[in-house]
């Protein structure tokens, strides 16, 4: 049973629950500097979550990775720059999208050459459709005819 104290407590660390949630706030000297930023953090993958970008994750090392993107915004870094030194410190993997490289090809070429060999194996399977069998371009010889007469009146007779 549920006492008035109890409910008053579970009330209390319900209302309490949204005050734990980090808010960070950051002041931008433009709104271009702060629109650069908002694109940035969509960009950048964090490498605890793996399926979130920074912008998105509440994770200690997301919120490392907004922070030092700011101070580089801040310090006039440009947007190559800032991502040159992602990818250095955590690898390809923190890009949304990875460039092209020889590490990164069957990434970008794969669907390209899967949607190649599905078109491939559709055109081979209407053409096979398409062609006639040879048998049946070829003309019976007079034996055959004779031989196909023959079962034709035999089963004629029998019905």
């Amino acid at each position: 049973m549920k006492t008035p104290l109890s409910r008053a407590l579970l009330l209390l660390c319900l209302l309490a629950t949204p005050g734990m949630a980090v808010i960070e706030t950051y002041e931008f000297s433009d709104a271009a500097l702060e629109q650069r930023y908002q694109v940035l953090t969509a960009e950048l993958r964090c490498p605890k979550c793996q399926n979130q970008n920074i912008a998105d994750s509440n994770a200690p090392i997301a919120q490392d990775l907004r922070k030092r993107l700011y101070q580089q915004l801040q310090e006039g870094a440009s947007d190559e720059e800032i991502m040159e030194y992602m990818v250095a410190r955590y690898g390809e993997f923190v890009l949304y999208l990875p460039r092209f490289s020889s590490a990164t090809a069957i990434l970008w070429l794969a669907p390209v050459l899967l949607l190649l060999a599905g078109a491939a194996v559709v055109l081979l399977t209407l053409r096979t459709r398409q062609q006639p069998t040879a048998a049946a371009g070829q003309e019976l010889s007079a034996e055959e005819t004779q031989r196909l007469q023959t079962l034709l009146d035999d089963s004629e007779k029998e019905s």
